[in-house]
């Protein structure tokens, strides 16, 4: 139980005190109105002694009474109705309300920390009035009364008559069968005669002389004079006197009956009503109580909770306010209340204990002469109760005899009166003597409600015995509690039982015990009752040494659910509260809906709508484990209670809703306009679309591209206010500054909605919340800031939908656009909505009900509330300094806040086309279509890629070629012309510069410049432009980037340029494969007199797998591109054209290459046509994709080098020679394989056409169309080590020292000589020395090598040299030397000639570099002999 104020002894004595009547005459009533009192009102303050007071028991002994308190009411001769009784104790609890402010008590146990009212103050209020207004009964005399005081006015004309007539008026009332009511102690009442005098207008001489013979007559001990009113009322107002009054007054008493009326619910007779005791339901609504959840809110009509009850309420508030509007005892001074006070002493003192300790002896005496006994009865109690006892009878075995009915001189209700009249004096000790003999005699006469009585206060007075002589026996209470109960029917007896046992036992710390009696205490025939006996149970459960924690909530929850019931709503509100601290959180979720839909409810009721608000709240942002039709129901509450509230302050800020669930960090905001999709052959530029899911890896690759433009336009540097494009900002995204739109351009943001109920949600003019402020960024002025209102249209154009249906648990996203009209800072709030309900819109089995939406399908069930939610997002969290680390500290997210900046220029591209599918190689060509969209002209378009190699625009001689007739016919992609037939087999010569096609202008090769017109897009303008495309050379999908860049004439200070994005993705299968080498040829001299040729082999796979339909491939021409050499002739065997290659086939080549003059630095192309037209190589786009895969080739093998560029550390000279030396085995040769396919396909024959590449670098070292893929080994062991600066090696190689000569001997096959004739034979043989490299070189041939092995001996005969065997020469760069020798042979035979050394070393080298030159090949010769 909660604590009390007063003590548990102080609680029993004051329940149980001396009952004084009062009977005044009118003038004496009238008086005491004159303080807006009546008599009884006015003593009731001062009816507490202030000291001790004695009085002798029966047996003579000083027996002291502390604190003893009297009661003085007026006389009501008819008992209280039981509805009225209800109706008080009904208001008594409804105005006892907890203090404001009030600091509740926080009891801590285990994982709780509850804040708990200590104290309950209605449940004082309630147990003091229930007690106070009890009925008296016959079984028992503790409420009749004692003595009756006469009460008459001085200023009547005769008091004394007055007085007679007063007390013939008692007499009658006591006496007489006409009145039952009230009850009276004994015949012999005492009568106390009091003349009451005002003293500020009556005449004080009169009164002395009536008192004087009211004292002669009734003696000096039976009257008194009372003077009041020493004080004018009008006078003095200022003046404060204290008011004691107030607090009694508030406590309306049942005395006050006329002011109540029968509040009796029930057809029962007034005395059954008497004899239950207990406010009674309709038949009807008692047994709906058992149809429905015990913790059902909604209780039947015919319950407790009925409108009277709240009106009741509110008269008795109205009355407390009046009565507290009034002052009491204005006529009153303090002497005044001294005199009160005097006088109730003196009434005590005097009149009531000597006439209490008279009736105690004369009780005492009768029983001992009844008895026959020569002792008193205290004494002979005790001799009987000290030895054997008998055995009580269980209740079970007794008969129900409590019909039984004493005579009021029966012995047995004497002692039970001596019994109640030692207790109400404090004699607890001989009180519990009588109460123990009574008991035992009711139960041999099974007169059960009066032995039950006297068990009830035989446990009492054991208790309260001073020194504690004897345990509580709570067994007695018990009994007598189920005697009332169960035998007796009388629950109002029973209900006085358990307050008195349980607060004994609380006091004793026996909560579980007292819990318990409480609890069984608890019944459907009051609710009031239950509620409160509830509550108690639940501070008893909670005031535990180990706290019960989850049975204090329990209990508190059904007293809450009773005191909803008594229409107690506040009281069933705290209830609830108090009870959620337990549950909240804890994982009890259907509990805790429970508890917030009452609370809701209650809060509702009581027009606490934030209340109510927030706990309808609750229930729909948890995870709830509702079923759909429950949570619906939620739902439906909580609009409705939603809307109330909105109501009451309509130009209120709008309030912030629950549902559905927003993911504020998924949210997305896209800049610009929507994707165009295709039309027909026309495909628009993929761009940027929220469609898009967000590639780390790719949008870093775009930053990338763009970077790298914007560094191109700025001469190699990136400005430092670069800020990269972001079309869709998103929870990847670097949020970190403020994102720029563009002004007229919508900003699409996303928001993803989910909706955790298992019922649809329906949003509806769905739009998004934002604050502006306009900002000219020329002229620096800033506007001032606008929320959203009905008249921004003009700054920023919101767009709104109008039905937004999320289904149950779904998760659904909303694209929400606005439209800047102004140039300024948005910052974007959050949505507001109007949240409602679907009307039976139950998903169907496999049908969802959002497909199909229409205006006005799903109709509402017409509450719906308007509300916003707020887009809150956290930045990412900081990492970076070491306070950032050791701290939780999170950046900025802006993407909510764009810039909106002038207006820009828009560019939409169109593909016309464009191809999906490719052969590698594959040359097709298509449109590009450019068009301006927006107001103001666009300027610097350029396209920049990663994979420049894919496309081209064209170069500067594109428009110099024209078509050939037949190019047209096929729609050939290259400019081609009609060839001699006699030119077959030759090279065809033309010639070009790279700077026509954008290579080696200084520029990045992967920034491309668009040819327009003027370089100006004017708006609205478009232009289509030729593109071709070359498959890539590696099988497989590709994904290339475009990345479309271009400015406003105007120059703007926050955008200076715009990009559009484009990925295509191209599928290449498989076509040629080239392989080629080149050496050099043997023979020094050429049709033109020069010493410098090459042999070409260049060998062709068709690897198609026929898959896609390619028939075959057709070589139609093989062209050269170099700066110094070129093809000469084809040196093919076959007599056909052209070659054809069917699928795995393979062919191989031999050209002639020789060196050309150098004239600028332009490419000289060498065109081999095989067929009967000539592919302009030098034009576009065969020239194109030739530099473009030049400038790829150079930056691979530029990329290598560059990681190899720290090791250089040898000195400059050597670096140089080496370089003079590699350069002799260096080749500049380019190969270009022009083909075309025939491809069967719809049983239509196309034909397609490709190019390969082929960069041969490097004699006699193999080269491809594109690399060929290395095989990792399976399993490579780490190894760590530390790397070394490896030096470029400052020797030459052999390889590369041996072409630096290049040695040819001329001489005849065959030589016949007559050995007959001439013994020796002199051949003239002629050794030719080519200069390969650009330095001087000094040569030395040494003639007198020998071979060695005898294998050579074997085969070749041997000979000698004659004449100088040794030679020194110095060649000029690229010189060729003659040098003529003779070979003699001594008999015939097959000889090889190619045994001179040949050494060779650089000018003013040492001869570190010296080598020997090998002759390649043998050089045999034949002599015959005629």
């Amino acid at each position: 139980m909660a604590q009390c104020v007063q003590s548990v002894q102080e609680f029993i004595q004051d329940s149980f005190v001396p009952l004084v009547a009062a009977l005044c005459s009118e003038e004496a009533e009238r008086l005491t109105r004159r303080n807006n009192l009546s008599f009884a009102e006015l003593v009731r303050p001062f009816c507490r002694l202030t000291s001790e007071v004695h009085m002798r028991d029966p047996n003579n002994q000083l027996h002291i009474i502390k604190n003893l308190k009297i009661a003085v009411n007026n006389i009501i001769t008819h008992p209280p109705q039981p509805g009225a009784i209800r109706k008080l104790l009904h208001d008594v609890v409804s105005v006892s309300q907890p203090a404001e402010g009030l600091v509740a008590n926080v009891i801590t146990a285990g994982d709780y920390d509850l804040n708990i009212s200590a104290t309950t103050p209605w449940f004082e209020s309630y147990r003091e009035c229930f007690l106070q207004s009890m009925p008296a009964s016959d079984h028992e005399f503790l409420n009749h009364y004692v003595a009756c005081m006469l009460v008459v006015s001085s200023s009547e004309s005769d008091p004394v008559e007055q007085f007679l007539k007063l007390s013939q008026e008692q007499h009658r009332i006591q006496h007489s069968s006409e009145y039952s009511y009230p009850k009276w102690f004994i015949p012999n009442t005492l009568k106390y005669y009091v003349l009451l005098h005002d003293v500020s207008t009556g005449e004080e001489q009169r009164a002395d002389s009536i008192y004087e013979e009211m004292k002669q007559r009734y003696g000096t001990q039976g009257c008194y004079l009372l003077k009041i009113n020493s004080r004018v009322c009008n006078r003095g107002a200022d003046e404060q006197i204290p008011d004691p009054w107030s607090q009694y007054l508030q406590k309306n008493t049942i005395q006050n009956q006329d002011s109540y009326e029968d509040y009796t619910v029930s057809n029962k007779s007034t005395d059954q009503l008497i004899s239950d005791g207990t406010d009674s339901e309709i038949k009807d609504g008692l047994s709906n109580y058992f149809k429905t959840h015990p913790l059902q809110l909604d209780h039947p009509s015919g319950s407790l909770d009925s409108t009277d009850y709240m009106k009741a309420s509110t008269s008795l508030q109205d009355s407390k306010k009046s009565n507290s509007g009034t002052p009491h005892g204005a006529c009153l001074t303090l002497t005044d209340h001294d005199r009160i006070r005097q006088f109730i002493q003196e009434f005590t003192f005097r009149g009531l204990l000597p006439h209490i300790e008279k009736t105690i002896r004369q009780l005492n005496d009768q029983l001992i002469s009844r008895k026959g006994l020569s002792r008193s009865l205290f004494f002979a109690t005790k001799k009987w109760f000290s030895g054997s006892k008998v055995p009580e009878k269980s209740i079970n075995e007794l008969k129900n005899t409590s019909g039984l009915l004493y005579p009021p001189e029966a012995p047995e209700l004497q002692i039970r009166k001596m019994a109640d009249l030692c207790f109400l004096v404090q004699h607890y000790e001989l009180a519990y003597s009588c109460y123990h003999t009574a008991k035992k005699d009711f139960l041999n006469d099974q007169a059960m409600l009066y032995a039950a009585g006297a068990l009830e206060m035989a446990a009492v007075s054991a208790f309260l015995q001073p020194g504690a002589p004897r345990p509580y026996p709570a067994h007695y209470m018990e009994t007598a509690i189920q005697t009332y109960r169960d035998i007796c029917k009388n629950m109002v007896l029973a209900e006085r039982c358990v307050l008195l046992s349980a607060e004994i036992l609380k006091s004793q710390s026996k909560y579980s015990e007292a819990a318990a009696l409480l609890i069984r205490l608890t019944s459907e025939d009051s609710d009031l009752r239950s509620a409160l006996l509830l509550e108690q149970a639940a501070h008893c459960f909670i005031n535990m040494k180990s706290p019960m924690v989850r049975k204090f909530a329990f209990h508190m929850i059904l007293a809450g659910h009773r005191f909803s019931k008594a229409g107690q709503k506040k009281h069933a509100l705290r209830c609830y509260c108090q009870a959620m601290q337990v549950y909240k959180g804890k994982g009890w979720s259907l509990a805790e809906d429970h508890i917030n839909f009452t609370i809701g409810r209650q809060s509702f009721t009581l027009r606490q709508l934030d209340n109510a608000v927030s706990a309808f709240r609750h229930i729909l942002i948890n995870d709830s484990k509702q079923p759909p039709a429950q949570q619906g129901a939620f739902l439906r509450e909580y609009l409705y209670v939603y809307k109330s509230a909105t109501q009451l302050s309509p130009d209120g800020p709008l309030p912030q809703l629950p549902l559905p669930y927003i993911n504020s960090s998924a949210t997305r905001v896209f800049f610009g306009h929507d994707r165009r999709p295709a039309e027909g052959e026309k495909q628009a530029a993929t761009h940027v679309s929220l469609d898009q899911e967000y590639d780390s890896e790719s949008s870093q690759q775009w930053k990338e591209l763009e970077e790298q433009v914007v560094s191109v336009i700025n001469k190699g540097t990136i400005p430092s206010n670069f800020q990269p494009t972001q079309f869709c900002l998103n929870r990847y995204s670097d949020n970190s500054k403020f994102p720029l739109a563009v002004i007229e351009e919508p900003i699409t943001v996303e928001v993803s909605f989910r909706n955790p109920l298992k019922v649809p949600l329906l949003l509806t003019d769905l739009s998004l919340l934002w604050k502006f402020q306009p900002k000219d960024f020329s002229a620096k002025h800033d506007g001032e800031t606008k929320e959203q209102g009905t008249c921004d249209e003009d700054m920023v154009g919101t767009e709104a939908i109008e039905e937004f249906l999320i289904n149950s648990e779904e998760t659904k996203v909303a694209r929400l656009k606005l439209f800047p009209h102004q140039t300024g800072e948005l910052h974007i709030l959050g949505v507001v909505y109007n949240l409602g309900s679907v009307q039976g819109a139950v998903p169907l089995d496999g049908i969802d009900p959002s497909i199909g939406l229409q205006t006005g399908k799903f109709v509402s069930n017409g509450l719906s509330v308007r509300g916003r939610q707020d887009l809150e997002i956290q930045g990412p969290r900081l990492n970076n300094t070491k306070e950032e680390k050791t701290s939780i500290k999170y950046g900025p997210d802006r993407r909510l806040d764009p810039i909106i900046t002038e207006e820009m220029p828009l560019l939409e591209v169109f593909f016309i086309n464009f191809p999906t599918g490719l052969l590698c190689g594959e040359i097709r060509k298509a449109y590009v279509e450019f068009v301006n969209v927006s107001k103001c002209p666009l300027t610097a378009l350029k396209v920049v890629s990663k994979h420049p190699e894919f496309f081209t625009f064209g170069g500067n001689t594109a428009v110099l070629t024209p078509l050939s007739p037949s190019a047209s016919e096929n729609c050939s992609a290259y400019k081609t012309v009609v060839t001699d037939p006699t030119s077959v087999r030759t090279a065809l010569l033309s010639s070009a510069s790279s700077a026509d096609f954008g290579i080696g202008t200084g520029g990045s090769p992967e920034v491309i410049q668009v040819p327009l017109p003027d370089a100006v897009l004017l708006p609205g303008a478009s232009v289509q432009l030729p593109m071709w495309l070359r498959g890539p050379d590696e099988e497989g999908v590709h994904e290339i980037n475009f990345l479309f860049y271009y400015e406003s004439i105007k120059k703007h200070s926050k955008m200076c340029h715009r990009v559009l994005r484009h990925t295509a993705v191209i599928c290449t299968s498989r076509s040629l494969h080239v392989r080629a080498t080149v050496c050099r040829s043997n023979a020094l001299g050429d049709e033109e007199g020069r010493g410098d040729n090459m042999l070409l082999f260049v060998d062709v796979e068709n690897i198609n797998t026929s898959e896609t339909g390619v028939k075959e491939f057709h070589i139609v021409q093989v062209s050269s591109n170099s700066k110094h050499w070129k093809l000469q002739k084809s040196v093919n065997i076959s007599g056909d054209k052209d070659t054809k290659l069917a699928s795995r086939e393979r062919a191989k080549l031999c050209f002639k290459a020789v060196r050309c003059k150098n004239l600028e630095e332009n490419y000289t192309f060498a065109d081999i046509v095989f067929g009967n037209e000539q592919i302009i190589s030098s034009a576009s786009p065969c020239a194109d994709f030739f530099f473009q895969s030049l400038s790829s080739e150079f930056k691979r093998t530029h990329v290598q080098s560059h990681a190899h560029a720290s090791q250089r550390a040898v000195k400059q000279s050597l670096d140089e020679t080496v370089r003079l030396i590699q350069r002799c085995s260096e080749v500049d040769l380019n190969i270009v394989v022009l083909w075309k396919a025939y491809v069967v396909e719809d049983s239509k024959q196309l034909i397609l056409e490709g190019q390969h590449h082929v960069a041969l670098n490097t004699v006699g070292k193999e080269a491809f169309s594109f690399p060929q893929k290395q095989e990792l080994p399976e399993t490579v062991l780490l190894k760590f080590f530390r790397p070394e600066n490896t030096p470029v090696p400052a020797r030459p190689t052999p390889e590369q020292l041996s072409n630096l000569i290049k040695t040819s001997l001329h001489y005849p096959e065959s030589f016949n000589h007559s050995f007959h004739q001439k013994s020796l034979c002199l051949v003239p043989v002629t050794l030719l020395l080519s200069n390969c490299s650009q330095a001087v070189v000094d040569v030395m041939i040494d003639l007198r090598h020998k071979p060695t092995s005898s294998e050579a001996l074997e085969i070749h005969g041997s000979f000698t040299w004659l004449g100088q065997t040794q030679y020194k020469l110095q060649l000029k760069g690229q010189e060729v030397y003659s040098l003529q020798l003779k070979a003699c042979f001594v008999h015939t035979g097959v000889y090889n000639l190619g045994t001179p050394r040949v050494f060779a070393k650089l000018v003013d080298q040492v001869t570190l570099f010296e080598t020997s030159q090998q002759n390649s090949m043998p050089a045999l010769i034949i002599i015959n002999n005629i």
